[in-house]
């Protein structure tokens, strides 16, 4: 079973797409586990503090590293040592998440997954915790709650059983360039004035073959 620890401020974003479509059959048919941890409960003050003001100064408030430290070290205890395990953290500096990174972190079979919130987190997080830092684009987000969410979607798809159908991984995890999908058609074959094209019509199992690898072929330069 694969398993998803993921540190969080905010464990209720995730309530309503971990029990939705794949993510939850998956879990159910116990081939991932999913744990959301509120980093709060690794506090030790009454207002269960998780932030403080950047040294130096700064526009925001960054999140402390203590409460991070436990928490991963909490988490890293419950597992044998012969996992195959990464600790992920979430930053607009981080390398480009993309199939190739996906399709490699699949291959294990543990991750714990930090969320980072306002300003940034603790730079020691990064340095001295984090096996891997992670960004899913060039632009700033509220927090590292989606990237968690994409990233587990991404590399769950990848694990037997998931889709159902190893057929649908295939052109996924075979492409040195990246991501390249050929473009889907369905009924009706002619809606206003867009018709699907001829060679999908025609049966030939080898043209249509040739014109998704030509169109692959084509993006890929």
């Amino acid at each position: 079973m694969f398993t998803f620890d993921i540190i969080t401020i905010f464990p209720k974003i995730f309530d309503s797409y971990l029990k939705e479509s794949l993510i939850a059959r998956a879990q159910k048919k116990k081939l991932i586990k999913i744990n959301i941890h509120n980093l709060r409960k690794w506090t030790k003050d009454k207002h269960q503090t998780v932030d403080d003001r950047p040294f130096g100064g700064g526009l925001g408030m960054v999140m402390k590293a203590e409460p991070i430290y436990r928490a991963v070290s909490t988490l890293k205890k419950r597992k044998a040592k012969s996992e195959k395990r990464k600790i992920i953290l979430f930053t607009p500096r981080g390398k480009k998440f993309n199939q190739k990174t996906a399709y490699q972190l699949s291959k294990l079979n543990h991750l714990i997954l930090i969320c980072g919130r306002y300003e940034g987190i603790d730079e020691r997080i990064a340095k001295h915790i984090a096996d891997l830092e992670l960004s899913i684009g060039d632009y700033d987000l509220m927090g590292g709650e989606l990237p968690a969410m994409i990233t587990i979607e991404s590399i769950a798809r990848l694990i037997p059983g998931v889709l159902g159908k190893k057929e649908l991984l295939k052109e996924r995890i075979t492409k040195e360039k990246g991501f390249i999908e050929y473009p889907q058609y369905t009924r009706p074959e002619l809606f206003k004035k867009w018709r699907v094209p001829k060679v999908l019509l025609s049966g030939n199992h080898k043209e249509i073959e040739n014109w998704r690898k030509k169109y692959q072929k084509s993006i890929g330069k």
